[in-house]
């Protein structure tokens, strides 16, 4: 329990007085009378992204809850995830606007009267940190709570009057924040649109024709390219002799802008070994490994064209990735398909979760300080000479790819420091590092609202009594 303090007219109040508590279950699989044509939601941690459920991706039918551990609850109640790895530092927490059925890593609560579910939501997300630090099981393989502490675990409670209003307060005060988040989402992609226009017209040459002209004596890129192959070649650490990457035929190659230079992928690849590496291979990760929670596995569907995405994930349990940590995907790589969708690409975030890469796709760890990994990334979606090398090597019917040999010889066009380039990447990247900070802010402002709220300081859209504003509508209205 937190030391909030809270009006004369709350009690602190024990999760397990607030009303019935259930668990949930799986319906044996090898019963398909339990899971075909089923309509009834069945619950899962991956259904857990939003405050309302009111369906699921997985459905059971009337005779699994007749039959299975998976009973039925009633609309309105609250569900909490109790085992997931997302735990590690975040409480799921959702209100059903229907009846559903959950999975054994879910508990739900059905409030008694005077008790509104959402009121409850809102108070356990509010208490999440506190309840995932003092909750929490210790030695467990995948984020648990505990539930016996748990349903000790003490929120403040309102009378039912004020409940409503507080619903209804925070739910006016999160809309107007989420407005403001998304019109920074939007900046932030248009940002990255920008982004990519500017290094695609870098890597063409286009965008500083005329900076070129003013600078003729810049150090050619040749010169770059030396500089690259020697440190690698200096900081060599893996086993036996050091080899140097297979020189490039430029003969059909299309010609360069001046001190530009012709180069391979490998050879702007990092030195350190794996630097361009493909995911396990046949028996190492079977898609029936893959469980609902656990350590990242990126595959086709995480890389889209030029961005990395989280739409559709499959995980590992964290016993697997300790064995295949050597696939383990690294901050800022660039990544590229090679199979079934061959040439996307993107580059990781700075902050990626424990990740792996699968076989459908290879990482390349660019040269440190040296090759730049968004110009790499769009050198390989942009060049035209290196969409050629890629695609013209395609082979096969059923899973057409290409492979590691062929990936570390395409060409990829160089180009030498360049300060104009640099200035538009460094404006870019301000305006990106402030958006981040002001989304940084929204959400600290988000757990002030709910620590206000329930501290029985309810913040209000009204004026106070000298006329002004709260801070906290303040910092909303600063977002927008």
């Amino acid at each position: 329990m937190t030391s909030t303090s809270i009006p004369a007219s709350w009690n602190f109040v024990p999760l397990k007085e607030l009303g019935d508590w259930s668990g949930g279950g799986t319906p044996s699989k090898a019963k398909p009378q339990y899971w075909q044509g089923g309509t009834i939601p069945w619950v899962s941690p991956k259904d857990m992204k939003t405050e309302r459920i009111s369906d699921s991706e997985d459905h059971i039918t009337k005779e699994a809850v007749s039959h299975s551990t998976a009973s039925l609850i009633n609309a309105d109640s609250v569900l909490i995830v109790t085992r997931s790895g997302i735990l590690r530092h975040t409480l799921p927490v959702a209100v059903n606007s229907v009846p559903v059925t959950v999975n054994q890593d879910l508990k739900a609560l059905t409030p008694r009267n005077g008790i509104m579910a959402e009121y409850v939501a809102w108070a356990l997300r509010a208490f999440s940190r506190d309840i995932l630090h003092t909750c929490s099981k210790q030695g467990t393989t995948v984020n648990s709570v505990e539930t016996s502490k748990l349903l000790g675990f003490e929120i403040p409670v309102a009378p039912r009057g004020q409940q409503a209003k507080i619903v209804a307060e925070i739910e006016k005060q999160f809309s107007r924040l989420g407005e403001a988040v998304a019109n920074l989402k939007r900046v932030k992609a248009n940002l990255k649109r920008y982004k990519a226009a500017v290094l695609k017209a870098a890597v063409e040459g286009s965008l500083t024709e005329d900076w070129r002209k003013q600078h003729p004596n810049v150090e050619p890129a040749s010169k770059l390219l030396e500089r690259i192959l020697a440190e690698r070649r200096e900081k060599w650490n893996g086993r036996g002799k050091y080899k140097e990457p297979n020189a490039l035929d430029t003969n059909d190659l299309p010609s360069l802008p001046k001190a530009w230079t012709w180069a391979t992928v490998e050879q702007l690849a990092s030195g350190c070994p794996g630097a361009i590496q493909s995911g396990p291979f046949g028996s190492q990760l079977l898609h029936s490994e893959f469980v609902d929670d656990g350590i990242l596995a990126i595959g086709i569907d995480n890389v889209l064209d030029g961005m990395f995405s989280l739409g559709r994930q499959h995980r590992i349990t964290p016993a697997k990735f300790k064995a295949l940590e050597k696939f383990a995907a690294r901050p800022r790589d660039v990544v590229i398909t090679v199979m079934a969708t061959v040439g996307r690409v993107c580059v990781l975030p700075q902050r990626l979760e424990p990740a792996i890469i699968t076989k459908h796709c290879y990482r390349i760890t660019p040269a440190p300080g040296n090759v730049d990994s968004e110009f790499l990334a769009v050198a390989l979606r942009a060049d035209g000479a290196t969409r050629q090398h890629i695609f013209g090597n395609v082979r096969g019917q059923t899973r057409p790819g290409i492979n590691g040999p062929i990936l570390k010889v395409a060409p990829v066009s160089l180009a030498p420091f360049d300060a104009e380039v640099e200035r538009c990447l460094s404006v870019i990247e301000e305006l990106e590092a402030a958006v981040e900070a002001n989304l940084t802010r929204a959400n600290r402002l988000r757990q002030s609202i709910l620590s206000n709220v329930f501290a029985g300081k309810l913040v209000c859209a009204n004026t106070n009594q000298s006329g002004e504003r709260s801070a906290d509508i303040q910092m909303a209205k600063s977002l927008e």
